[in-house]
């Protein structure tokens, strides 16, 4: 493997993909986003699979999708661990569109007989949240 292609796999992420796009209503409403596709190298350098769903409560910029898909497949080559991805992604999205609330959920594919789900909420207060929104409790917020 080249120096290059090492170093890119190093890197958490691309968040200069992400385009913002104005939000058309000042009103408050729920985007909700699943991509069944998310691919990345494991950390045994073998090639892992999520889905994964945001729950978005805009301010002032909605996301992208289109942006959001390249973000995404820009994964396909990086060496990353589950709790990192998800922690990654949740900052960079935090950062690029500065949410009301943001919540990821991803489900990684079984691998070697475990599958494993790891939940991020802005709303929590371990993550500076009020702890306002509990439509979550208790149910699986996917479709």
């Amino acid at each position: 493997m080249t120096q290059h292609k090492k170093n890119k796999m190093n890197q958490w992420s691309d968040k200069t993909i992400l385009k913002t796009l104005s939000n058309p209503s000042g009103d408050g409403y729920e985007i909700n986003i699943k991509n069944p596709e998310v691919t990345f190298i494991g950390v045994k350098d073998q090639p892992d699979f999520a889905t994964v769903w945001i729950v978005f409560y805009p301010k002032d910029t909605i996301i992208e999708l289109k942006s959001l898909k390249k973000y995404f497949q820009d994964f396909r080559n990086r060496l990353v661990s589950y709790e990192r991805l998800i922690n990654v992604i949740y900052e960079d999205i935090k950062e690029v569109y500065d949410p009301h609330r943001l919540r990821i959920e991803m489900d990684f594919n079984p691998r070697g007989g475990l599958a494993s789900k790891l939940t991020i909420d802005s709303d929590w207060s371990v993550r500076g949240g009020k702890e306002q929104f509990k439509d979550w409790a208790g149910k699986d917020h996917r479709w």
